[in-house]
């Protein structure tokens, strides 16, 4: 039995940063005695009066407003980083600069430069890392990849993919930092359209290129403290034409003003001897056809995740219960962990997560320059 112990380190407390915080009390409990165990240190958040009541209710034991404070804390271990996009790089670096193991939301960072930055300070500074696609953790995910592994559908030649939100539909929705460049960086593609690259990398392989389009819908928005309405500088929309490295081709499409939909992220993958469907809103599930046997009675069967479909069964013993969000990040928590203890390091580290914001990054390049973009344009 694994006897080591990690001193965390949260900064956020919105939804993230509580999604982070119930992972962190819940992985030990769920996943298995064999991960280290988990003190929780410290907590930043602004103002300090909000810090020290949600430190209080997530259970911390200290609370700070200062979050270069928190990083200099020599009995924090790891840090979650789990604010706005334009602090993830910044702080990052001052965690790994201060010697602490770090897992930050996703998107990375807010250019490709800072993404970069970030991955060469992890590799200099040898500690681990862990980017937030928690949705690739799902037990059905996972069964996918593995029927794909043996050649169930045969090899896959094309994917299908979509992420959809409606979280800016609104065209009367207050501006807020998520519209502007210098603080959310990339729109829909930064907050939805890298989980679906997430899922793609890893049943499709490397793209080799894409030609993509961007679209702005609502091009102002109402400025919260009133007096006109202020510029939407990124994307509501994109799309892209893809075609992998293996020479399958795929399709890509991403909106954050798609009214009804609240977390649409699924995609089809199509084999030549049948295909896969996934959508995250039925996340328990997955559709799988085959071409065999008699055609009057081929059709798609429907396969409901349980305990044979590990780590399903470390949260509940029969199938039909089902699984949910937080799960996911309790996974991803557990995995965090083992790799810290000592075992496979979990994924995807900054290196990897490095090569789905060149992905998104090459999207919006396309879009801007109406081309054609290889991916190996961004080899650094």
């Amino acid at each position: 039995m694994v006897q080591q112990e990690i001193g965390v380190g949260l900064v956020g407390t919105g939804f993230m940063g509580k999604t982070h915080a119930l992972a962190w009390r819940s992985a030990r409990a769920v996943m298995g005695r064999d991960l280290p165990r988990v003190r929780l240190e410290a907590l930043c958040d602004q103002p300090l009066s909000r810090a020290e009541a949600m430190a209080d209710q997530l259970g911390f034991a200290r609370a700070t407003g200062d979050w270069r404070a928190l990083m200099a804390d020599p009995r924090i271990d790891v840090v979650s980083i789990a604010t706005p996009n334009a602090l993830h790089h910044d702080m990052a670096l001052a965690a790994l600069g201060a010697g602490k193991h770090v897992w930050c939301e996703k998107p990375m960072a807010l250019t490709l430069d800072q993404a970069r930055a970030m991955e060469a300070a992890a590799r200099a500074a040898g500690r681990q890392t862990l980017v937030g696609y928690n949705y690739i953790r799902n037990p059905a995910f996972r069964h996918a990849l593995k029927l794909i592994r043996e050649g169930v559908i045969g090899r896959p030649v094309h994917f299908r993919g979509w992420v959809d939100e409606d979280y800016q539909a609104d065209p009367d929705l207050p501006w807020t930092w998520r519209a502007k460049l210098s603080e959310a960086g990339l729109g829909t593609l930064g907050d939805l359209g890298c989980h679906l690259v997430s899922f793609m990398s890893e049943l499709m392989g490397p793209a080799e290129s894409l030609l993509a389009e961007t679209q702005i819908i609502h091009e102002t928005r109402p400025l919260p403290e009133g007096g006109g309405r202020g510029p939407v500088e990124n994307e509501d929309v994109a799309n892209a034409l893809i075609r992998f490295a293996s020479g399958a081709q795929g399709v890509f499409t991403t909106s954050r003003s798609a009214w009804g939909r609240k977390n649409r992220l699924g995609w089809e993958i199509h084999g030549l001897k049948g295909m896969l469907i996934f959508d995250q809103e039925r996340m328990n599930e997955l559709q799988l056809y085959v071409n065999e046997g008699p055609r009057g009675s081929q059709g798609f069967r429907t396969i409901l995740t349980g305990p044979e479909h590990p780590p399903f069964g470390g949260f509940v013993p029969a199938p039909g219960h089902q699984l949910g969000f937080l799960d996911l990040k309790t996974i991803e928590a557990a995995e965090f962990l083992r790799g810290l203890g000592g075992g496979a390091a979990a994924r995807p580290d900054f290196s990897e997560a490095l090569k789905i914001e060149i992905f998104i990054h090459a999207v919006a390049l396309s879009a801007r320059e109406g081309r054609r973009v290889r991916l190996s344009e961004f080899d650094s």
